[in-house]
């Protein structure tokens, strides 16, 4: 009994440092917001006070935020994921171990610039002296790039792609080259194998990239409001018109409760798929 109850001292002891950094962090700002969404608004702005489902029932006012990201983060996250796979495949079962390295780096370090840069680029290259001005070039005049659901899908992409490459390629590389070889051996198309052998196995990265992308995508702020130019509204920048400029806390509040739960329920719903096809196997999300 002394040694359990040493053993339980010595895993408090470890495991303090990390739950108060949650309840401080995480816990605690969310009960903050959980308390603001039920409260009014003060006359000069910020919080009163109050218990009212008043700012829940305003929600349908910020629908078309709503509808953006629910619309938009799922489909950003799909092009994301046709386009990461075939390059985790490569990198993972068809590539030159020799050259995996600098080609795995070649994804990653770009990521390593700040999303601002990178998001400004793009705003030249979508803008009216970028791609436009050649395609005007070419005779195809009067085509309109920037400030649109395509230019925030695009930047999408580029911004998020290597977080769903880097899961599917571990879950690719962790893949055990036998269970091809025997699918080969048993008369197994290489189409059959790769629908019936690697994808089933790979799910598991496959609903980890699309879930860690998707909830992010959920929050993003900064892609809309250059690429979309205030024409493409996410629920982050109806959250920082909220509390920064009209300052409506406690609406901007229920919001953000609204999002986190939204964020509970995609996360619940990839775990239990990557769970299915997984069968008995580990499987960690984000």
């Amino acid at each position: 009994m002394a040694a359990n109850s040493r053993r339980s001292l010595v895993t408090a002891a470890f495991v303090a440092p990390a739950a108060l950094w949650l309840a401080v962090f995480l816990v605690l700002p969310f009960i903050a917001m959980l308390v603001f969404a039920f409260g009014r608004r003060a006359p000069e702005g910020g919080y009163l006070p109050a218990f009212t489902f008043e700012q829940f029932l305003n929600l349908p006012a910020r629908a078309t935020a709503f509808g953006n990201t629910l619309l938009l983060a799922p489909v950003g996250a799909l092009l994301c994921l046709l386009v990461a796979y075939p390059v985790a495949y490569y990198l993972a079962l068809r590539a030159d171990p020799r050259h995996r390295l600098v080609l795995i780096s070649l994804i990653v370090v770009p990521f390593w610039t700040s999303l601002l840069v990178r998001t400004y680029a793009w705003m030249y290259i979508l803008g009216s002296r970028g791609l436009p001005s050649l395609l005007e070039a070419v005779g195809l005049p009067d085509i309109r790039m920037l400030n649109t659901p395509g230019a925030v899908l695009v930047g999408i992409l580029y911004g998020y792609l290597p977080l769903m490459i880097m899961p599917i390629y571990v879950s690719l590389e962790k893949l055990d080259r036998r269970l091809l070889e025997a699918s080969a051996d048993l008369g197994a198309r290489p189409v059959a194998t790769f629908f019936g052998v690697t994808l089933p196995l790979s799910m598991p990265g496959v609903m980890t990239g699309t879930a860690l992308v998707t909830i992010l995508l959920l929050g993003e702020y900064l892609i809309p409001q250059l690429l979309g130019g205030g024409k493409v509204f996410f629920i982050g920048n109806a959250l920082v018109d909220l509390f920064l400029q009209s300052r409506n806390w406690p609406f901007g509040s229920a919001i953000a409760v609204t999002l986190v739960l939204v964020v509970v329920v995609v996360l619940t719903v990839a775990m239990r798929i990557a769970w299915r096809f997984a069968g008995t196997r580990r499987v960690d999300l984000v």
